[in-house]
């Protein structure tokens, strides 16, 4: 009977790693999204004092504006599977936590999906000049560059708020290292600051805002490299724990 119950277990903790390492890849899927949409496409495309600029680029480098929508769906298109999957790594340690990461996952993905918007419609408008009105088509193409820049920018805070069950989860049961649990809060609560800031100080250093999620981005590529390397460890705590967890 013992046997039978360590191979169950055992059958069990491999699946669990399993899905621990698809989640680990769909995260790597939102990482390398966002460093080759956000980062670097729409730093090469995207002149934020200068309108008639934002326009010769889209204009001279169609293909090149393509490949960050591309890379910004594949950013949408994974978030999505990793906030599922997040969950179904971790609804059996705490059912709340692992919907929260879910439900803000989504929320980011599709914030992310109504940048992307804007930035695909001011390609099209930089390519079709009857779009807009009369010696207005750097003007629009500029206004959508900007609202997609206050997309992802606005979105951290659901960025902001995934990290922190998820950290929860991790510090709180131990299925990996507790202090990547505390990082991934910390950060996750400097990137909701982040979002406030970008709007309450809008000429605030870039560094500033940068400062305020390195925190994330160093527990993010930790967890991911966790994910992918290791997967998940036993929980050292029971899945359902008395007090204020059980609760939660």
């Amino acid at each position: 009977m013992s046997g039978a119950k360590l191979e169950t277990t055992g059958v069990d903790m491999s699946t669990r790693i399993a899905t621990a390492r698809w989640t680990g890849l769909f995260y790597l899927g939102v990482a390398v999204g966002g460093i080759v949409g956000f980062l670097f496409v729409r730093g090469q495309l995207y002149a934020p004092d200068d309108a008639a600029k934002t326009l010769a680029n889209l204009v001279d480098h169609a293909s090149l504006a393509r490949l960050g929508i591309a890379a910004d769906l594949t950013v949408v298109l994974t978030q999505s599977l990793v906030a599922l999957w997040f969950f179904k790594l971790f609804r059996r340690e705490n059912g709340f936590a692992a919907g929260s990461i879910a439900a803000f996952g989504m929320a980011n993905a599709v914030t992310i999906l109504v940048a992307t918007i804007f930035s695909a419609t001011a390609l099209v408008v930089a390519g079709h000049a009857a779009l807009a009105p009369s010696g207005g088509q750097a003007a629009v193409t500029q206004l959508l560059y900007r609202l997609n820049a206050e997309a992802w920018d606005l979105g951290g805070i659901f960025f902001g708020l995934w990290l922190i069950p998820m950290g929860y989860v991790v510090a709180t049961y131990q299925v990996m290292p507790r202090v990547l649990g505390w990082i991934l809060m910390v950060g996750g609560v400097l990137y909701v600051i982040s979002a406030y800031l970008t709007q309450l100080i809008p000429d605030a250093p870039t560094a500033l805002a940068t400062g305020l999620t390195a925190v994330a981005t160093v527990g993010e590529l930790w967890m991911i490299g966790y994910l992918l390397i290791l997967g998940i460890r036993t929980s050292e705590r029971p899945s359902t724990p008395k007090g204020p967890a059980a609760v939660a």
